[in-house]
């Protein structure tokens, strides 16, 4: 309620001033109290659950460096170098103008890969004097799991605000932690950017639901504000896909705006802070053109002006109807046209793969490219299993979210019809009125879980984004009497008075729920935190350790791009790919080297690996001799589609090559594949093979 209606009521029950301020300073510090346990306990489970699955206390460095796989090798490895370099000027240097890395190529790996994090990661290491304290290792990861905490309590903070109570936060953060396989990536991929960069969103998003509220002090909403605009030029800098993101984002501010949901006024300060981060990233990002032909900058500049038009018209004039009815037609129009015209005039190359990877997606296009194919193959690009809507409805998450999302959807259109009517919205929303529909941030809320759950029933890897919100959602709505209160204004409840059953209802049920996980899941998650789990590699840790000792200074590895990015972080040899999709060329060369798993003859491999100057090949057999659950998504069913070695007869495929398998026929050790390479190490798991300078013939 108002302040001026809270003073009334107060005094009707003989509250002094002096008394609600203790009782709301109370509030505030149990509040803020719980919120920061909360995330400090979920950074702490989260490291004790990695000492358990890795035994990190006890493992040598090689042994500790070869759990991070894939692209988390990569930032991991950049990293070190910086750790290494004489000064952190020199370090940086040799990061912008990396040709130790990739053979024949030299990169800027700060712009390229985003090593933002692992820049300050640094810095905060060697000037917080912790070389003494704490092994850069342990280091990197406790910053990684710092963020989650901020990230768990940024959430907490969100449901609070919007429900009114801190039991909101605690049951958001309950069904985070249970639904952690759905929530995040950080069990087996630390260093991904997403890790670093979703705890700033979560923050971002959290000062933007303050910021939305109506009635809000000045000193509260330009905090809110502050927040906002830090918040989102952090996010903005450490995740490249960051934008993406923000248009989704724009596009709910943009529906909320056109519907008079909320004050205008704060949302076109919204669309300010994106376009200063947009500018100030393509400043610090090396010029990076990616932001200037991003769909965000083109809504936002699309916003802008249509925002000017409208202000700049006469107000009951003819044009400025017609501006008002076609507002939406207007923005969307001029949003498509400057972002064609950006891309005609801007130079760029970043992220094309993805508009490919879309089409072929969508249905709108085939094609036999071995890349966009393992890229469709992937589990996170594809629609989500049934498993993960079991997992989520055994939690009680998402039917209770479904209601919440059904009640505040069904109040918010109705308050729509309203608006098209002609009727005003009220300044002040009170209990006894049913109407959660009119709250801005509410609405926003729901415009940005529709667009987040669209996205996720497409891609899996979506649901890391859209699972988090469910949680958040889904416990605003079952603490906030204003739900309840709608939901009975619609029953017409007679019986009972609905203001006393929508309060009961706010505090029994989450209640109920809290204590119904804690039963089922909590001995769950204290056995998972009990319990030795072993994570081992011998063959890998054999090879770097052959690699270390016998490989030349200047070798140059050839092989599929997770064991370089391993390889390149163990040893420090330079590799001729990395596993990195967000360039051209590396996609390329990935797809050349994969051919050492088809069925193409030994000169074919031998002049594809010599062109990028590799001195040693490594075989891995559990590609050669990959079993998957899907056999058109095996990377030599891949390959041999891309190459044209597929046969298909009534129905069947089959691959017909007049060459054998190459990983197959290399073992074999008969010529001509003698002749252009020599083993010279192997194990259970791996085939290292000299790519010989000299072509010997031999029979």
């Amino acid at each position: 309620m108002a302040p001026e209606e809270r003073n009334k009521e107060n005094s009707k029950l003989g509250r002094s001033p002096k008394y609600m301020l203790i009782q709301r300073f109370a509030k505030l510090f149990f509040g803020c109290l719980a919120a920061v346990t909360s995330g400090m306990m979920y950074a702490v489970y989260l490291s004790t659950y990695h000492e358990r699955k890795f035994w990190f206390s006890s493992r040598q460095e090689l042994e500790r460096e070869i759990t991070f796989q894939g692209d988390s090798a990569i930032y991991y490895s950049f990293y070190k170098e910086l750790l290494k370099a004489p000064s952190f000027e020199r370090g940086v240097y040799e990061l912008t103008h990396n040709n130790k890395t990739v053979s024949l190529k030299t990169i800027n790996a700060v712009q390229q890969m985003t090593l933002y994090p692992e820049l300050i990661a640094s810095v905060l290491y060697q000037a917080s004097g912790s070389e003494e304290v704490i092994e850069p290792v342990y280091f990197y990861i406790g910053i990684v799991f710092g963020l989650q905490g901020i990230y768990v309590t940024a959430l907490f903070v969100t449901s609070w605000v919007m429900s009114g109570t801190w039991l909101a936060g605690m049951l958001t953060v309950a069904w985070f932690i249970i639904n952690r396989t759905d929530t995040t990536r950080i069990d087996y991929s630390i260093p991904s950017r997403e890790n670093w960069a979703l705890p700033y969103f979560a923050c971002q998003v959290a000062a933007l639901t303050g910021y939305l509220k109506k009635n809000l002090n000045c000193s509260a909403e330009k905090f809110c504000y502050l927040l906002v605009s830090a918040s989102t030029y952090t996010f903005m800098m450490m995740w490249e896909y960051s934008h993406y993101l923000l248009f989704l984002q724009a596009v709910s501010l943009f529906l909320l705006d056109s519907f008079a949901l909320a004050q205008s006024e704060k949302v076109h300060e919204v669309y300010k802070i994106y376009m200063f981060s947009l500018f100030l990233g393509y400043l610090l990002q090396f010029e990076n053109s990616a932001l200037l032909v991003s769909p965000l900058l083109s809504l936002v500049a699309a916003l802008m002006l249509s925002k000017y038009l409208q202000m700049n018209v006469k107000k009951g004039t003819f044009v400025s109807r017609m501006l008002k009815i076609m507002y939406i037609y207007l923005v969307l129009t001029v949003t498509l046209t400057l972002n064609l015209l950006l891309k005609m005039f801007v130079p760029h190359k970043e992220n094309e793969h993805l508009l490919k990877f879309l089409e072929i997606k969508l249905g709108l296009n085939t094609t036999k490219n071995f890349t966009m194919n393992w890229l469709l193959c992937q589990e996170s690009l594809q629609a989500p299993s049934q498993d993960f809507f079991l997992r989520l409805t055994q939690s009680s998450l998402l039917p209770f979210y479904i209601l919440v999302l059904i009640i505040c959807l069904f109040s918010v259109t109705q308050v729509i019809f309203r608006r098209i009517c002609g009727e005003p919205l009220k300044e002040t929303v009170k209990l006894e009125d049913g109407r959660i529909g009119e709250r801005p941030e509410i609405v926003y809320h729901v415009i940005h879980t529709i667009l987040l759950g669209s996205l996720a029933m497409c891609l899996e890897g979506m649901k890391y984004l859209w699972t988090p919100y469910v949680c958040m959602l889904a416990a605003f709505g079952v603490c906030s009497p204003e739900l309840w209160m709608t939901l009975f204004k619609w029953l017409r409840l007679k019986a009972v008075h609905p203001i006393l059953l929508a309060l009961i209802l706010s505090m029994a049920v989450p209640t109920i729920i809290g204590f119904s996980l804690w039963k089922e899941f909590f001995p769950r998650i204290m056995t998972e935190l009990s319990e030795l789990q072993e994570f081992y590699d011998p063959d890998t840790v054999e090879l770097m350790t052959w690699i270390k000792r016998q490989a030349p200074v200047a070798a140059v590895f050839a092989g599929s791009p997770q064991l370089m990015g391993v390889i390149k972080l163990c040893t420090g040899w330079m590799v001729s790919s990395l596993p990195l999709y967000n360039d051209d060329d590396l996609l390329k060369r990935n797809e050349n080297i994969y051919q050492i798993y088809s069925k193409r003859s030994a000169e074919d491999i031998y002049k594809i690996l010599t062109s990028y100057k590799a001195n040693f090949l490594i075989i891995e057999d559990s590609i050669c001799n990959e079993v998957g659950p899907v056999r058109g998504c095996r990377v030599k069913d891949l390959l041999d589609i891309a190459n044209g070695h597929v046969v298909c007869e009534e129905g069947d495929s089959y691959a017909y090559s007049k060459y054998g398998r190459f990983c197959h026929e290399i073992k074999m050790n008969y010529s001509p594949y003698v002749n252009y390479f020599t083993r010279v190490y192997w194990n259970r798991s791996y085939f290292v093979y000299r790519i010989n300078t000299v072509i010997s013939f031999q029979s």
